[in-house]
């Protein structure tokens, strides 16, 4: 497949190992409307745009719609950092996904490239603590949580673009953590002040935070290195043979 590949993410830190790390591309950060993150790479047969805007549908579609500003998307794949659901699925290592449940609508979305063993991508309005993650396991078969996958596969649905999804695991399906949606403002991202001011004085949660920024760090330079093995040398996407599941160091 040749063309211009749309790499979405929510945060920054998803995609910094890709677009700043020690790959072998030199990126262009592109100027972009407020709130949104974009950066494209030129090659001979079109461009690879990465955008992030934020976690959550809204910010999600934002995303895309800066992306559209750059080129005509030829196909899209969903990227950054997913809760495990499953004690099986590893934090730090990166998945494809074999299917997208928005828990929202009920609708279900294949990505145009999948292994049956790849684990189910439930998406949700909002971060799952471990007891929305038991239900979400439970009621799903899910094995991975994110809250924009469904958002890109809708629109990318709509416009005949084909829809692909890597997930790298930032928190195990047992981790313990504050309750993030609390400190989530309008723009998809971290309150940061009122997070830190919350946490200062709850020295239980220190360890499962410290914990989560490890893997996301670790999980962030595994999906860099897995989505550098997805595309291919001359620019374009290839299909993948590979198992993206193991963790990679």
């Amino acid at each position: 497949m040749k063309g211009n590949i749309a790499i979405i993410a929510a945060l920054e830190g998803e995609l910094k190992p890709f677009v700043h790390g020690s790959g072998p591309r030199n990126w262009k950060r592109i100027e972009s409307g407020k709130g949104c993150s974009v950066w494209e790479y030129r090659h001979a047969d079109g461009c690879w745009i990465a955008a992030c805007a934020g976690m959550g549908e809204v910010r999600a579609a934002v995303a895309f719609v800066e992306v559209e500003k750059v080129a005509a998307v030829d196909a899209v794949c969903s990227v950054g950092w997913a809760g495990a659901l499953d004690g099986a699925v590893a934090a730090e290592s990166v998945s494809g996904v074999s299917l997208v449940v928005d828990t929202k609508t009920g609708e279900r979305f294949r990505p145009a490239d999948f292994q049956p063993a790849w684990p189910v991508l439930a998406t949700t309005t909002h971060v799952a603590d471990e007891r929305e993650k038991k239900r979400l396991a439970a009621s799903y078969g899910a094995g991975l949580v994110d809250m924009e996958a469904a958002t890109i596969a809708r629109i990318a649905l709509g416009k005949s673009i084909p829809f692909y999804c890597f997930k790298a695991v930032s928190d195990d399906a047992d981790a313990q953590l504050p309750d993030l949606n609390l400190f989530v403002a309008e723009n998809g991202r971290l309150k940061m002040l009122p997070f830190l001011a919350h946490v200062a004085v709850r020295p239980g949660s220190w360890s499962g935070l410290m914990k989560l920024g490890r893997h996301s760090s670790a999980a962030a330079k595994n999906l860099a290195e897995a989505l550098y093995g997805w595309l291919d040398e001359s620019g374009s996407v290839r299909t993948s043979t590979g198992d993206y599941t193991e963790k990679r160091r």
